[in-house]
């Protein structure tokens, strides 16, 4: 008999190995040394192994830990206050944006990646102007971090309509170093890998990108970065050097496998093909651009081009959550409507998309997205005892992938477990007292808003115009 360091039970896995979603029954898993070691029959395996810790979950199913690809979560602090406008950027969210402290923005992401981790995600793609606490949270929690410290060059103020930015390399490039300081600090510590953050083609010189690109090569990390992410980075780059983004990031050097690639959102067809055969990852945030400019993303486009994609919540006051069971949804749901297919997107696919397809576009595909031999211990169950997930069918098909897809919300996760440590034990995070932590930021608001007032009234956005309404 051998010891490991804990046997899991549950009548449904999901590993997502092969093309499919690689379903078992009739067997148990074992974890030993952070790693899943084998899938053994269920009945024999007390014969064969003694366990530290046995999680027997007799009624639930057990999924590869979900990724969340793209998330600013110090932005978390805004959520709801941006929304419905047709200037997201510049008059909705930028009058609030310049009135956080730091200290707002840390309250915010705790709550942020709380909330993540409660509704199943366990690899966490954080996307910030300063990620060091929010590495330090996440490794504090136990769960996974794939992190960008984001940087840029543009001067952080508002901009009318049709004002091309204004340049500070000064300010791009001390942002950049801090970047390079987090990841000499934090690459490889606990479940945390640095990435660079370049905020976007339009926000930086190309002889900064170039910069970045070089640093990335160093490194052996990734670039993860804004890519087309809409009409007003399209409109900076044509104005600056007479081509779209996507050509301008081609003739640079700067598609290719180490470029993690976020929205899309202005992509033409052949220009999202164009950067899915660069061999370049995508991240595709349905909710968020849904609501921030009414489009659905080209994903479908990019993924029939042979490329692969993530999902992410990107932000609450553009999505109002952090919850990727919600973008699984959403992405099904809008392509099924914007192509008018039922069967464009299937549940069983978005599933690919928040684990297995999730994890090869950032790339970390060596380490999880899926439930194999020699892999990271990063998973997840949900109970199938829950209103939303009952009642379950095996045959003559099972409907438990698509009840997941379209129907939990996130409450019916009940433990996540990532490189063989439960980090959420029956809906508790073991690590922490979640009650601090939504305590802290219930504090925030008043300031911020007094301080964004003055601003947020002279540019007077669709949402002051409602408040004077009586419709928020």
């Amino acid at each position: 008999m051998k010891k490991v360091d804990m046997i899991v039970k549950a009548p449904h896995f999901y590993t997502m190995q092969g093309e499919g979603v690689g379903y078992k029954s009739g067997v148990a898993m074992v974890v030993n040394g952070g790693k899943i070691e084998a899938f053994v029959d269920a009945a024999t395996v007390d014969r064969d192994y003694k366990a530290d810790e046995l999680l027997e979950l007799k009624e639930h199913v057990i999924f590869p830990g979900l990724i969340d690809a793209h998330m600013h979560t110090q932005m978390n602090v805004l959520r709801g206050l941006a929304q419905d406008s047709k200037n997201w950027m510049m008059f909705a969210l930028q009058p609030f944006s310049n009135a956080t402290t730091h200290d707002d923005c840390v309250k915010g992401s705790k709550v942020a990646i709380i909330e993540a981790v409660k509704a199943g995600t366990t690899c966490l793609g954080d996307y910030n102007e300063e990620i060091e606490s929010c590495a330090e949270f996440i490794d504090k929690i136990g769960a996974r971090g794939h992190l960008a410290q984001m940087f840029r060059a543009a001067k952080r103020k508002v901009y009318m309509p049709g004002e091309l930015y204004e340049f500070d390399d000064e300010m791009g490039r001390r942002e950049m170093k801090a970047n390079i300081e987090v990841y000499d600090k934090w690459h490889g510590r606990g479940n945390i890998r640095i990435l660079f953050g370049p905020q976007g083609a339009d926000f930086l010189s190309p002889e900064m990108l170039l910069e970045a690109q070089k640093i990335v090569k160093e490194r052996k990390t990734k670039m993860h970065l804004h890519v087309q992410q809409g009409d007003r980075e399209t409109y900076q780059i044509v104005k600056r050097y007479g081509k779209r983004p996507t050509q301008f990031l081609d003739d640079l050097g700067i598609l290719d496998e180490d470029l993690i690639a976020v929205h899309l959102t202005d992509c033409n067809d052949e220009e999202t093909r164009q950067i899915a055969r660069s061999g370049a990852g995508m991240v595709v945030n349905p909710a968020s651009i849904g609501i921030i400019d009414g489009i659905v993303c080209p994903s479908v486009v990019f993924q029939e081009a042979g490329g692969n994609c993530a999902l992410g919540s990107d932000q609450a006051p553009g999505n109002n959550c952090h919850n990727i069971i919600h973008e699984m949804k959403n992405v099904c749901l809008f392509n099924k409507i914007k192509y008018e297919d039922p069967e464009v997107m299937p549940a069983w696919r978005a599933l690919r998309m928040a684990t297995i397809e999730g994890a090869r576009a950032i790339g970390v595909d060596d380490v999880c997205g899926s439930l194999e031999e020699g892999k990271s211990a990063d998973f997840i169950a949900v109970s199938l005892n829950f209103l939303s997930m009952l009642p379950v069918y095996t045959y003559p098909m099972r409907n438990i992938v698509p009840n997941f897809v379209y129907s939990a919300r996130g409450e019916e996760v009940t433990h996540s477990v990532v490189a063989g440590q439960v980090i959420m034990r029956d809906r508790k995070i073991q690590n922490i007292d979640e009650r601090e932590y939504l305590e802290a930021i219930k504090e925030c608001p008043q300031g911020v808003g007094e301080r964004a007032f003055e601003e947020w009234d002279m540019l007077d956005g669709i949402n002051n115009k409602y408040m004077r309404e009586d419709k928020l």
